[in-house]
C-alpha cells in the first residue's frame, strides 16, 4: 500500500513553515537563544554563567566563553554519573560516543529529551519533507527505509545500576524512536543494535533483502559494504534487482563524492536520488533542500543556536548567523538544547547563501582523516605511532597518512608514509602494531576496523631518507618552520610525495 499521498500534506506544512522563516534569520535565532537561556538558567552551568541576567545575544557572547570538549569533559562525566541539572535541566540518560579530543579517546555528547524532540527527530522529519518537496512523484511510503544503526558498546566503567545509555548516536536514536516509525523501517531493533558486525552485517542483509526498500540512510562507506553483502547473498548484479522501488539515499557523515562511481556501478542512477544531511553526534544541523547543488539549508528553528568564527582571521571572535557573508568559510560554534553552550564543533563550513542560510562542509578545523566516518585526528596518530615505535624498537622521523578509497579491487584503508631514523625489523609487523594502537586511540576507527568489514588494516610505506625535506623544498616551504601535514582527507599530498619517493 502506498501511503505517500496521504502522508505528504503533513510534510508540506513543514515546508511552508520553513519558507516562512526566510527573511527572518536574526529573529528566529534570537528567539531560539532566548528559549535556550530560559531553560538553562536554573542549571549549575546557567547559574555559574548568570544566564538569568542575560538579555540579548550580545550579553551572551560577552558573558559565556567558548568551551571546547576538553574543558567540558569533567562536567559531562558528572552527568553520566547521574547528577541532575548540570548542563540541562533534569537527569540526562543518553549520550552519544564520538571521537575524542587530546585528553581522551572518546567524547560523550549529551542527548537530552529536548534534543531528541526538537533537533534530532525534527531534523530527520525535515529531510523527508524536503525530499518530498523535491520529488512530487515519490512513493517513499510504499515501502520501508533501511537505516544502519550502531550499538551501545562503550569503554566506560559505568557503575552497577547506572541508567546512562552510552553508545553511537544512531543506537540512541533507534532505541528511542516513536514506535509508529518502526512500521517504515528495517531491520528490527534487535538486529540494528547488535554490537558484533561480523554477525550484524549478514543479519541486516538477510532482513533487508526480503523487504520492499524505498529509501536508505547512512554513511556512504558503511552502506556500500552492506549493499555489497546483499548483492552477494541475493546473487543479483544491481540493487534495483533486489529493491525495484528504491528511490533515495539520505547520506551524511563523510563526503559522497569518492563513492559515487562505486554506487553507480551497483545502482541504476537514473532511478536514484541522493540527499546530503549534516547530522552529527551534537545535533542535526542542515539538510540539502535543492537538487541543483549539494548545499544544505541550516535548520534555524531546530533547538540550536549557531555562531561562526571566520576561518581566515586569526583569533577572530564568533559572529551570529545573521552576520555571515556568502562565500566565506567559518568554524561552527554551537549552543543547543543538549546542554552545549558555545561549543566549537571542529567543523568548517562555506556559506553558499545567506537567506536562506545554506552551507557546504568545508572540512575540519585541524588535519584529519574522515574518509570512512572514522574521524582520525593528529593527536590520535601521534600517540599511536609513538606507542608502536616503542613496542617495535624503531624510531620515526616524519610521517603523513591519507585514505586509500574503496574500489572494486581494493577495500578502503589508511596508507602511512613514514621516514624512519631506525627502521623496524619487520615493516608488516610494525604496521599491524600501529593499526592496533590507532584502534586504542580512536573509538570510531576501532568501530570501522571491526572484523575487517568496513575498513582494512592500515599499510605502511617506507619513505627514503630526506623525502619530506625534498617535498617541502618542492613546495617552497623548506626552512626552520617547516611542517609536514600529518593527515589529509584526500590523496593529493601523499601521491605527490610518493612520486618523489619513487624518483630517487
Amino acid at each position: 500500500m502506498n501511503l505517500t499521498k496521504i502522508i505528504r500534506p503533513y510534510f508540506r506544512r513543514r515546508i511552508d513553515a520553513l519558507q516562512a522563516l526566510i527573511g527572518h534569520t536574526e529573529q528566529v535565532q534570537r528567539d531560539v537563544l532566548r528559549r535556550l537561556l530560559e531553560k538553562g538558567q536554573h542549571t549549575k552551568w546557567g547559574r555559574q554563567h548568570r544566564f538569568g541576567s542575560i538579555k540579548s545575544y550580545e550579553d551572551y557572547a560577552e558573558s559565556v566563553p567558548v568551551t571546547p570538549y576538553d574543558e567540558l569533559r569533567p562536567t559531562v562525566m558528572r552527568m553520566i554519573a547521574g547528577e541532575s541539572d548540570v548542563l540541562w535541566p533534569g537527569v540526562t540518560r543518553n549520550f552519544a560516543q564520538s571521537s575524542g579530543t587530546s585528553d581522551g579517546k572518546s567524547k560523550y555528547i549529551p542527548i537530552t529529551a529536548d534534543s531528541f524532540r526538537l533537533n534530532h527527530y525534527r531534523g530527520s522529519a525535515d529531510v523527508v519533507a524536503h525530499y518530498l518537496n523535491l520529488n512530487p512523484s515519490s512513493r517513499i511510503f510504499s515501502g520501508k527505509g533501511l537505516i544502519l544503526g550502531g550499538s551501545f558498546a562503550n569503554e566506560l566503567n559505568l557503575p552497577s545500576g547506572s541508567k546512562a545509555k552510552v553508545g553511537d548516536l544512531s543506537a540512541n536514536l533507534i532505541m528511542n524512536i516513536n514506535p509508529i516509525a518502526n512500521l517504515w523501517r528495517t531491520p528490527s531493533k534487535k538486529i540494528a543494535l547488535m554490537a558484533d558486525w561480523n554477525k550484524k552485517l549478514p543479519a541486516i542483509a538477510r532482513a533487508a533483502m526480503n523487504s520492499d526498500i524505498t529509501n536508505i540512510s547512512g554513511v556512504p562507506s558503511w552502506f556500500y559494504t552492506v549493499l555489497s553483502e546483499i548483492l552477494r547473498l541475493s546473487g543479483a548484479e544491481h540493487i534495483h534487482d533486489v529493491w525495484p522501488n528504491l528511490e533515495v539515499f539520505f547520506h551524511g557523515g563523510i563526503s559522497m563524492a569518492p563513492y559515487r562511481g562505486l554506487y553507480d556501478g551497483i545502482i541504476d542512477h537514473s532511478r536514484m536520488h541522493y540527499i546530503e544531511t549534516y547530522n552529527a553526534s551534537e545535533g542535526f544541523f542542515a539538510v540539502q533542500d535543492t537538487l541543483e547543488s549539494g548545499a544544505m539549508r541550516i535548520l534555524l528553528d531546530g533547538g540550536a543556536f549557531f555562531e561562526f568564527i571566520p576561518a581566515a582571521r586569526a583569533n577572530a571572535k564568533p559572529i551570529p548567523a545573521w552576520e555571515v557573508e556568502q562565500g566565506k568559510i567559518y568554524a561552527l560554534v554551537l549552543t543547543s538544547c543538549n546542554g552545549l553552550w558555545r561549543y566549537p564543533l571542529g567543523d568548517t563550513v562555506k556559506i553558499v547563501s545567506t537567506d536562506p542560510l545554506r552551507i557546504v562542509i568545508a572540512g575540519r578545523t585541524k588535519h584529519f582523516i574522515n574518509a570512512f566516518g572514522e574521524e582520525v585526528m593528529v593527536h590520535n596518530t601521534d600517540a599511536a605511532l609513538a606507542k608502536a615505535c616503542r613496542e617495535c624498537g624503531c624510531k620515526a622521523l616524519n610521517y603523513t597518512a591519507a585514505p586509500v578509497y574503496t574500489s572494486k579491487g581494493e577495500r578502503g584503508h589508511h596508507q602511512w608514509l613514514i621516514e624512519f631514523a631506525v627502521p623496524p625489523a619487520d615493516t608488516d609487523a610494525f604496521a599491524a602494531t600501529l593499526d592496533r594502537r590507532l584502534m586504542d586511540e580512536n573509538s570510531d576507527y576501532q568501530a570501522k576496523r571491526q572484523g575487517n568489514i568496513f575498513l582494512d588494516p592500515l599499510t605502511v610505506t617506507t619513505a627514503r631518507q630526506g623525502l619530506f625535506d625534498r617535498w617541502l623544498a618542492s613546495t617552497g616551504k623548506l626552512g626552520g618552520q617547516r611542517k609536514v601535514p600529518r593527515l589529509s582527507n584526500d590523496r593529493k599530498l601523499i601521491d605527490e610525495m610518493l612520486r618523489i619517493n619513487n624518483e630517487y
